[in-house]
């Protein structure tokens, strides 16, 4: 796990009413860049899926990542799309027919929480991109222009049946800067991996970690004697962060609403790369990720996220998440869990095996994700595990619930449960196919397909997918 490594409103008001509030915000500014203060995408995704073919599974057990089973069903996958799920499917003549008998088909996993191509492998001190450790406001740096499409990793989260992945900085900072959501296949750039449409999203971190990054105190995360000192310190950033916010989107909506009116002299606020990402949240385009383990510190947030106007789309690490689920419900945010890690430091102390399991019996968004290079390989494991766990309390949630957490539930978090993270007609083939029952350890993928098109083929090691970063290298191509 990467942290683990290192951690062990619309402005809306009328020119005459606030007159003075608009020269003051024109007056405030210099050059003219005349760009709006809210997401754009000057790096926007160049993603072409790759070559694909009509290939349809029969006899198959279809989870439908929506909480449905099917036995013995098929599905068809073609141009990319899925086509048909259900047991009465005739395969068209040009179709690739595979025998499903004794397999199972799901949607491909989503990691909500990744650090492959920003903290690759190895883990070595040059390639690193995780934590921009200058300061606690770091939200102009953007997570996809540190990512190293090369990394090994992202071949091995594809055969572990990973097809999408959200890609975040690190928690040594406050607002750690923006994600990006990419699919996991072979490219040359970054911007020919990014989800089409994903929504940006804004990392964010409370607790023990930025607390400590900038302290005084004799700690290994840091020693600079900088804010913040304590949570208390992480919280007075937080609010003085987004009151400059309110106030560089007011200046924007303020000129932009005089342009429209036809106003003349004008002159743009200045761009403001960590204003401009914090008012892309309070427009409600760029959605909120935060590091977050106590269940006591996550409601603080909750109710900061009422105070300026913005919603909270996901906890991660929110070991103490089974504490709260009524909450989190209440306020539609989703909560990203491991099955059995917590102690690690004093905030992560509470955990219990059940969390996973109690946030999906309150009716709440739970969610597996890996913060790691390893653990991305086998997260239907760890979906297993958490659901034997909940099992032991006497919770009992069928294959088909538990699979919501890794797919539709993570698509629900990233905003892209339209296109993705279940097994239903219209939407990307972003498909595994399992030799087996995936909640057991015995079982690994067989096929793995984004947007139809094969990335990883257990019963064809010529096809595998090896980067530039391992050829020549021992381990090359491995069967991972």
């Amino acid at each position: 796990m990467r942290q683990r490594m290192i951690e062990q409103g619309a402005g809306g008001f009328s020119i005459g009413r606030c007159a003075g509030a608009l020269a003051a915000a024109l007056l405030l500014v210099g050059a003219a860049s005349d760009r709006a203060p809210s997401i754009k995408d000057p790096y926007s995704s160049t993603y072409r899926p790759l070559p694909s073919r009509t290939v349809m599974i029969t006899g198959a057990t279809l989870l439908d990542g929506r909480g449905q089973q099917i036995d013995g069903g098929s599905i068809l996958l073609a141009g990319g799309k899925i086509v048909a799920v259900g047991r009465d499917i005739i395969a068209p003549a040009d179709a690739e027919v595979i025998d499903g008998t004794g397999k199972w088909v799901t949607p491909g996993i989503i990691d909500v929480h990744s650090h492959v191509g920003n903290g690759p492998m190895p883990e070595v001190v040059g390639a690193d991109s995780v934590n921009e450790f200058v300061g606690p406001v770091t939200a102009e740096v953007w997570v996809e222009h540190g990512v190293l499409v090369q990394d090994p990793a992202f071949s091995r989260a594809a055969a572990g049946g990973v097809t999408t992945q959200q890609i975040l900085p690190g928690s040594g900072n406050l607002f750690g800067g923006r994600t990006a959501v990419l699919k996991t296949v072979p490219a040359r750039t970054a911007q020919a991996m990014k989800f089409p449409g994903a929504p940006y999203g804004l990392k964010m971190a409370c607790g023990e970690i930025p607390t400590m990054s900038y302290n005084a105190a004799n700690h290994p995360y840091g020693t600079k004697g900088e804010r913040p000192a304590t949570r208390m310190g992480n919280f007075a950033i937080y609010r003085a962060t987004w009151i400059k916010a309110q106030k560089y989107r007011a200046a924007w909506a303020a000129y932009d609403k005089a342009k429209a009116a036809g106003a003349t002299g004008l002159v743009a606020p200045d761009r403001d790369l960590t204003l401009e990402t914090l008012a892309g949240v309070l427009d409600g385009d760029i959605r909120v990720h935060m590091h977050c383990h106590r269940a006591d510190e996550m409601a603080m947030v909750l109710s900061m996220a009422r105070e300026f106007g913005y919603h909270v789309s996901a906890f991660h690490h929110a070991v103490e998440a089974y504490k709260i689920p009524d909450l989190l419900k209440k306020e539609g945010t989703c909560a990203a869990m491991w099955s059995d890690w917590w102690g690690y430091n004093m905030e992560s102390y509470d955990g219990v095996q059940q969390n996973i399991g109690l946030v999906h019996r309150a009716g709440g968004c739970a969610m597996i994700h890996s913060d790691h290079s390893v653990t991305i390989q086998h997260l239907n494991q760890e979906g297993a595990k958490a659901r034997a766990a909940a099992h032991r309390l006497g919770i009992d949630i069928s294959k088909a619930d538990a699979w919501t957490w890794m797919s539709y539930n993570p698509a629900t978090a990233l905003g892209i449960a339209d296109r993705t993270g279940s097994l239903e007609p219209g939407k990307m083939a972003d498909v595994v196919l399992w030799s087996g029952d995936p909640f057991s350890i015995y079982t690994h993928s067989e096929k793995v397909f984004v947007d139809g098109a094969i990335v990883y083929d257990r019963s064809n090691p010529a096809s595998r997918w090896v980067s530039d970063f391992e050829l020549g290298q021992s381990g090359a191509g491995d069967m991972k």
